[in-house]
């Protein structure tokens, strides 16, 4: 699968500009993680890209939707992944896609949420902030603090340098992204 027909079924699935931001900006961290760890730039880009792409239209059968359509064009690294972004579905994590997803997916609309509230949006934000904001229950109330935790043991890095990098991807294209 090429990224143009990722997009392509991204749209037929998903129209909420948010939930479209969201989605992109998985897309660019994923691919930049790919650069760094010297693994398939677009394959990872794809996950993050269409990771979320059922739940608007089916969020009672998110990620089902998409696995299954991911399944059905031989996407199977993808469709796991996918499968596995959030802890609770029991998945098991048996590469390092399927980690990386997970670390980047609700710290990365965490990292977003953070940016908006800060006059400079994401060019001035620090991982000390964004911590900082983690242990404030009431901020970005939705994102849920133990996956976010979890991602990052999965993934094996610590927080704040992976909190840093997540921001250099997003400040490499703020503008794109309206942070």
């Amino acid at each position: 699968m090429t990224l143009q027909e990722a997009r392509k079924i991204l749209h037929s699935m998903t129209t909420n500009p948010s939930l479209l931001r969201h989605m992109r900006t998985l897309e660019l961290v994923m691919e930049a993680y790919a650069e760094k760890y010297k693994e398939d730039k677009e394959e990872w880009a794809i996950a993050g890209l269409l990771h979320d792409a059922d739940y608007e239209a089916w969020p009672e059968q998110h990620p089902n939707i998409i696995v299954n359509k991911l399944h059905e064009a031989g996407e199977e690294k993808i469709a796991h992944a996918i499968s596995a972004h959030y802890t609770k579905w029991n998945v098991p994590y048996t590469t390092l896609l399927d980690k990386a997803l997970l670390a980047c997916d609700e710290l990365t609309g965490f990292i977003v949420a953070c940016a908006q509230v800060r006059p400079e949006g994401i060019s001035t934000l620090e991982a000390k902030s964004v911590i900082k904001k983690l242990k404030d229950k009431s901020f970005a109330a939705k994102v849920e603090r133990d996956e976010v935790y979890k991602g990052v043991e999965l993934l094996g890095v610590e927080l704040s340098e992976h909190i840093t990098f997540i921001i250099e991807v997003l400040k490499r294209n703020k503008e794109e992204l309206g942070v």
